[in-house]
């Protein structure tokens, strides 16, 4: 076994790393943006090693800077993580040239599965079924625009060189061709370096089912199961389970063989998940299951299966990569219980999911389940990387059991004054048709007005509340009182009192007041925690002189900072209500700005390529009626 590793990654995936190395007495070397200097994953390493500035493209992404990093520390291996560029042969290649043992499988199969459209290629001549399509050197338009009408709508444009649920965009129609096509092109170049598509039909209802596999050097290869990775939005994974809600014996035999003889056309060496695509309307079958594609990395949602067969993945990483055998033949290697994920992200769902940035002035997880964090408490949440801030994980023997311990975790999460999806997370949870296996990819966008409905608080809450601001400011004449609180002539008064909720006026009952809550003071308000969301509760309404504009007036700012990549607007023009006017790439997504109300484009101050501040005004909708 070598004796150090760097972790050419940052965040929860850096942490969950070194957890293993420290474990087998394994030295760590973090590496680190200027972002990142102060980072949690830093705090964690033996030694850390500064790789550049905080755009990832100068520093994450940078090889030579990071095999500089390897051999300036000293490090025997290199992990790349999930993320960035563990699935760049490139770097695989530069680590190896470098001398140093590379964790992951060979440059050969990276980029043998890296390209849908050559993976594809391979999966058919090994026998493995693949979802109907098209692909070509002949990447113009109108060809596209062919293949898709031969295919039938609703058609999927994904980039060749994809992965991680970007470069993808569903049309439904030809009219609404070129427009998706246009912005899958522009995601895959920002994303991967590589504007070139393929075509996938669409399959309706579809759930997506992937499987862990891992070879060694000595030609083992297992499988480890399947996972289910449905709950998904804008393609991005949201919760993950093991194993498959409705999976059947018949069903996981096939999907099972077909993943391996997918990493066997490739001579798999170390973990890798092959993606497959279910037609699920009437259940799981075989026969309509499809590979997706192959990812040659360890995946986020890893735990998972960690939890239902007691394997730690990343030793089996380190074990295969300093060149021993797999530590468990296909026989030895069992499901235990259910497991399930959910990925905690600083964001705020019900401004459709916009990051939220900022100091993590307070952070809160709860027990017993598994926590894998990015962040502590004091740690800066920047608009450089993704937002997730941890990974819950719950097991149990059933998945009724799994999924009502990890509702509860969500609903137990405390973060101030950063926003998060906890409270979201917890009602997905919940869901009568989650909790019945009823899922499909468009489950979270067919349910996401109520899923992502602003919290507010409950009454209870609002009156422990009271009572704590009460209790707190009994000198303060602007703290609630019970002086002529709901005054009734003849009769005594209640003893209801009205505070502010997050600059809302609410009515409170100090005599149903709770015991106890769990309270945090921010210095002029009192936060209160339920459901996984935070409350703002104050005795005397906000002070709004020299705030924002009013709201209606139709100015559009940018919520986070971030670069914008698209202005399909122009100066004059006559937009509707909902319609795109600038489009911000931030944290990995790219975020519309839409208009407010219908009118005409005015004050249009930004164009491509601009890096623009939170909060900045990049464009004014008038209304014509004005």
């Amino acid at each position: 076994m070598f004796r150090s590793v760097l972790v050419a990654n940052r965040g929860e995936i850096a942490r969950r790393i070194f957890r293993t190395a420290r474990r087998l007495g394994i030295e760590t070397v973090a590496v680190a943006s200027d972002a990142d200097l102060e980072a949690a994953h830093v705090r964690d390493a033996d030694r850390a090693v500064r790789i550049g500035p905080a755009p990832a493209a100068e520093s994450y992404l940078s090889i030579p800077d990071l095999v500089a990093a390897a051999l300036e520390s000293g490090a025997e291996a290199v992990h790349p993580g999930y993320g960035f560029l563990s699935e760049t042969a490139a770097f695989a290649e530069a680590v190896q040239a470098a001398g140093l043992i590379w964790i992951g499988p060979s440059p050969e199969a990276i980029r043998a599965m890296g390209l849908k459209d050559s993976a594809r290629e391979r999966m058919i001549a090994a026998g493995v079924p693949v979802t109907p399509g098209w692909q070509g050197d002949d990447g113009s338009e109108a060809t596209l625009l062919t293949a898709a009408r031969d295919l039938g709508w609703p058609v999927l444009i994904k980039a060749a060189a994809g992965g991680g649920g970007r470069g993808i965009r569903r049309v439904d129609n030809g009219a609404d061709f070129a427009a998706a096509l246009a912005a899958c092109r522009r995601e895959a170049q920002a994303a991967f370096g590589d504007d070139r598509v393929l075509l996938e039909r669409c399959i309706e209802a579809p759930r997506h089912i992937e499987v862990q596999v891992f070879g060694d050097a000595h030609g083992g290869l297992v499988h480890l199961f399947e996972r289910d990775c449905t709950l998904q939005r804008r393609r991005q994974k949201v919760i993950e389970e093991a194993p498959a809600p409705g999976m059947t014996a018949e069903v996981r035999e096939a999907v099972c063989a077909a993943a391996l003889a997918a990493a066997r056309a490739v001579d798999y060496v170390g973990a890798g998940t092959v993606e497959f695509i279910a037609d699920a309307r009437d259940g799981l079958r075989s026969d309509r299951i499809w590979f997706m594609e192959m990812n040659t990395r360890l995946q986020v949602e890893h735990p998972v299966t960690e939890a239902v067969t007691g394997v730690d993945l990343v030793e089996w990483q380190f074990r295969v990569a300093a060149g021993e055998p797999l530590p468990l033949s296909q026989d030895r290697i069992a499901l235990n219980g259910w497991a399930v994920e959910a990925r905690l992200c600083a964001e705020i769902p019900e401004r459709g999911f916009i990051p939220s940035t900022g100091r993590l002035e307070h952070l809160a997880l709860p027990e017993g389940v598994r926590i894998d964090s990015g962040v502590e408490a004091g740690d800066e949440v920047g608009p450089y990387y993704d937002s997730l801030i941890a990974k819950l994980i719950a097991w149990a023997p059933t998945r009724e059991g799994a999924t009502e311990n990890l509702a509860e975790a969500c609903a137990g999460v405390e973060t101030w004054p950063l926003k998060t999806n906890a409270g979201f997370l917890a009602r997905c949870l919940d869901d009568s048709d989650f909790l019945a296996g009823r899922i499909d990819t468009g489950f979270i966008e067919a349910r996401l007005d109520r899923l992502a409905a602003a919290p507010a608080p409950s009454q209870a809450l609002v009156s422990a509340a009271a009572a704590a601001l009460a209790a707190l400011s009994a000198e303060d004449a602007s703290a609630p009182s019970r002086d002529l609180a709901g005054f009734r002539l003849n009769a005594p008064p209640r003893g209801r009192v009205r505070v502010w909720c997050d600059g809302e006026p609410l009515w409170a009952d100090l005599d149903s007041a709770p015991d106890e809550a769990d309270l945090l003071d921010a210095g002029g308000s009192l936060v209160l925690f339920e459901g996984g969301s935070a409350f703002a509760f104050a005795a005397s309404p906000p002070d709004r002189e020299g705030g924002a504009a009013a709201a209606g007036d139709g100015s559009v700012s940018a919520p986070l900072p971030g670069k914008v990549v698209a202005v399909p607007v122009a100066e004059g023009a006559r937009v509707a209500r909902g319609d795109v006017l600038v489009v911000i790439e931030a944290m990995k997504m790219e975020h519309g700005l839409i208009a407010p109300f219908d009118g005409v484009v005015e004050g249009l101050s930004t164009a491509v390529g601009d890096q623009v501040r939170e909060g900045e005004a990049l464009v004014r909708v008038r209304s014509e009626t004005q």
